[in-house]
């Protein structure tokens, strides 16, 4: 029986949220009580950092009219104190006003301190000056580690409680996470990991925020926190205590990618049929990772080499724009689970087999009053026709999971997609006219280090994280070699190399480049007599966040070894006096920044293909309110800013493999994240988001560091616009359509038919042997002109009789959006 147990975890104030009002939160095994109304509580992942102020009320807007009742996100502790005891919480960092704006939209909160975070996040979200502590140990029962973890979450806390954050104080936090799937890595850790997990819960605990805490993928949790599932499927997990609520605080939407990968995708039918087994499966909270992903700005990324897009494929595009289908299709779904939810979290609940067990039906009866929910569903590769006897046959659609109201009345179906597509394009707005960008460029200043002349000295080669502190992507090592004969010398230069991107250069001549987690460089160098100087700048593409000891892992030379091969002789040039000049002249002086005035700009003779090359032109923002991107298609390498905005790393140059995008997409089995896979034999990432908030009014300057060589021609400013949008709705259903915004009206209707239509997708739609004659006159007249409109997917809409069409009628409707 759900909701046979009951104990009060907290005292906190709820009700309607933006009250204030003092209530009981209690939780049990079924529910979350707010006010003493038990609830099934729906969460988005919205990550702060990854957008800006002025994107986070309509990001919250939207998921709020998407169907959530909740808002997840995590706190970076790297990127809230850069530098020990130096804290930031100002712009986009403000974790409380975030919050309030959650408050003020009348939802929850969950605050994820970690403050591990895993999240592709630089350095799983620790401070590098941390690793940088000596007798330090990551993640284990390490008094200096865990001094620091504590002073950072009681800061955090302080802060909160400060401004009333918590439920228990009237505010929107209802949960708070401690760590973050440690248990998936805490075998090699041994028993100092054990009593680090303890430790965890207890000082968390201590923190007296009045609301429970939470592990996730930590089995072995304490009693005086809630363990969690995080993954593609989570149906199956179960609560390590049966007293305490069934919690997923990760589902992940989509994946995360890397440069040279493909784009991933996660279908709307495989999401929503996760949602729905795990609800089906006694389910108490579920959380979308992501909701929003949002941009990896400045150096934010990790992995290594972890896009500056985090789009995630989440059900809010990078931009804030709805994802269609998927944000459309799990809104029917939160609307049918919440049309149940009194049912769900209190009852009793009944399973029975069918189909060999392929088929399970779930049937939970309100302890109240009788009431009936049923969940159907199909794991099963085909569909499969079921007998319910009483509540009716029902034709169940493979891997797919079937809502009934009253067990009777099928409300929803996983594999039905009743919502619009939109087809979302980067393009020139229409009211502008093509910008003629004029350049002006300036050499990274490099001299210095090709002389071998650094800021300090070492007589080894020092790992690169140990010797920036993370203030930069890039680190030069110089070291001198003398040649004792009288000629030039052929010889091999040879680099064992710990990652991510080496450049060689010998007195001042680069003679090769290399990428990757790690390998061994080799090039052949020309040494001439006398005093040489070897010169060797690494660069970083984020830091590792995630693995066992991944805090421990090298980055840059390392210790080399650093040899030069010559005639089969091997010398060792790793115990030589190194220099070392952290980070790039550029950067120091800011040349990024418009207003530093230390760059010494050239007009004409634009370099092409030239590393090392700094970039700036002026241009107007795109008209409307559109989301603005950047076409960087013909840079190489580097980084971009805008008004001295850091819009992130780019790397265009660097495509996915041109096989195994077949066009193909089958929801059906359980997804992976190479399943589903575009954009083959493009650039991992060609446009980059310059939100409206970093733009002016009149003239805005653009500014390039370009590392490995590229061509700024081609550079153009664009915004994304929803352009083409389609749907299927099934005869009983609404199909609504929108052009989501920015001044965009239904414009024509392309295609529209009521009976049974053929084709999926967007540009695949034909007619059928069945069709209503008024079908594109009643769909023009219900939407054309309009940004939004909705129709009933009637027989009377159509004016059709009783008897036209087939079982299985649907409406097909395709519009363009100007």
């Amino acid at each position: 029986m759900r909701g046979s147990w009951v104990s009060i975890l907290l005292i906190a104030s709820l009700g309607l949220i933006g009250s204030c009002s003092a209530a009981a939160v209690e939780y049990d095994s079924s529910a979350v009580i707010i006010n003493g109304e038990r609830k099934i509580i729906l969460s988005g992942s919205i990550h702060y950092p990854r957008s800006t102020v002025e994107m986070w009320s309509d990001l919250i807007q939207k998921a709020k009219e998407g169907g959530l009742d909740t808002i997840e996100t995590y706190i970076f502790w790297n990127a809230h104190e850069p530098r020990r005891r130096e804290y930031n919480f100002t712009g986009n960092l403000d974790f409380v006003k975030f919050f309030q704006k959650v408050q003020e939209a009348g939802l929850h909160g969950i605050l994820r301190i970690g403050p591990y975070a895993c999240a592709e996040w630089n350095y799983g979200g620790f401070p590098v000056w941390l690793h940088n502590i000596p007798d330090i140990k990551f993640r284990t029962d390490n008094e200096i580690f865990k001094n620091e973890m504590q002073t950072f979450t009681t800061k955090i806390v302080n802060m909160a409680k400060e401004a009333k954050l918590f439920a228990s104080q009237g505010g929107p936090i209802i949960l708070a996470q401690i760590e973050n799937e440690y248990g998936n890595v805490m075998g090699p850790y041994g028993e100092a990991g054990k009593s680090y997990v303890k430790w965890c819960a207890q000082m968390a605990v201590a923190q007296n925020t009045g609301v429970p805490w939470i592990m996730c993928q930590q089995s072995d949790a304490p009693s005086t926190v809630i363990n969690t599932c995080n993954g593609f499927y989570c149906d199956a997990f179960t609560p390590n205590n049966p007293k305490n609520p069934k919690i997923w605080t990760e589902n992940w939407t989509g994946w995360f990618k890397k440069w040279g990968q493909k784009d991933p995708h996660r279908t709307a039918e495989d999401l929503a049929f996760s949602v729905a087994r795990f609800f089906q499966h006694n389910g108490v909270l579920q959380n979308y990772y992501m909701y929003h992903g949002g941009t990896n700005f400045g150096r934010t990324s990790g992995g290594p080499f972890i896009t500056t897009s985090y789009d995630y494929d989440a059900p809010l595009d990078e931009y804030g724009n709805l994802n269609q289908p998927k944000w459309g299709h799990l809104k029917k779904l939160h609307a049918a689970l919440k049309l149940g939810e009194k049912i769900l979290t209190n009852s009793t609940v009944k399973t029975a087999n069918y189909s060999d067990g392929w088929v399970e039906l779930t049937t939970f009866t309100s302890n109240i009053n009788g009431e009936r929910l049923c969940f159907l569903s199909n794991t099963k590769m085909d569909d499969v026709n079921v007998d319910l006897q009483q509540d009716g046959n029902y034709s169940v659609p493979a891997w797919s999971v079937s809502i009934l109201q009253d067990c009777n009345q099928e409300i929803y179906n996983t594999a039905k997609v009743n919502v619009q597509t939109s087809l979302i394009v980067k393009k020139l707005q229409e009211n502008d006219t093509p910008q003629k960008l004029s350049w002006e460029w300036a050499p990274e200043p490099t001299k210095a280090a090709l002389l071998g002349r650094g800021g300090f000295k070492a007589t080894q080669l020092l790992e690169q994280k140990a010797a920036t502190n993370d203030q930069s992507d890039y680190l030069w090592y110089m070291t001198r070699v003398v040649n004792n004969g009288t000629s030039m010398k052929n010889v091999t230069l040879r680099v064992k190399y710990s990652g991510q991107f080496l450049h060689a250069f010998v007195n001042g001549k680069e003679i090769g480049s290399q990428h990757d987690y790690s390998f061994t460089f080799e090039k052949p160098a020309l040494l001439k007599p006398g005093r040489n100087i070897i010169s060797l700048l690494s660069a970083t593409v984020g830091l590792q966040n995630y693995g066992e000891f991944f805090d421990e892992g090298t980055e840059g030379i390392a210790g080399g070894p650093v040899e030069l091969i010559d005639s089969g002789n091997t010398t060792d040039l790793s115990s030589n006096e190194w220099s070392y000049k952290v980070g790039l002249i550029g950067e120091g002086r800011r040349f990024y920044n418009p207003h530093s005035g230390h760059a010494k700009w050239v007009s004409g003779n634009l370099p092409v293909g030239s590393a090392m090359t700094w970039y700036k032109t002026t241009f107007q923002a795109p008209s409307g309110t559109e989301p603005v991107v950047v076409d960087l298609q013909g840079m190489g390498k580097g980084h971009a800013w805008v008004n001295g905005n850091s819009l992130g790393r780019f790397w265009p140059t660097l495509t996915a493999d041109p096989n195994g995008c077949d066009g193909k997409c089958d929801y059906r089995g359980q997804y992976k994240e190479n399943k589903c896979l575009s954009n083959c034999g493009n650039p991992t990432q060609r446009w980059y988001h310059v939100p409206r908030s970093f733009l002016n009014n009149g003239p805005n300057t653009l500014i390039l560091f370009e590392e490995i060589g590229g061509n700024p021609s081609n550079v153009s400013f664009q915004i994304t616009a929803t352009e083409t949008i389609c749907g299927n709705a099934y005869e009983g259903t609404t199909l609504e359509l929108s052009c989501n915004g920015g001044r965009r009206t239904i414009s024509d209707i392309q295609f529209a038919s009521f009976g049974d239509p053929q084709g999926s997708t967007c540009g695949s739609f034909q007619r059928g042997s069945v069709e209503a004659s008024s079908s594109l006159s009643a769909v023009e007249k219900a939407c054309l002109g309009k940004e939004s409109c909705s129709i009933n997917v009637l027989k009377t809409t159509f004016g059709v009789g009783d008897s036209f069409g087939v079982d299985d009628n649907r409406l097909a409707v395709q519009a363009v959006c100007k």
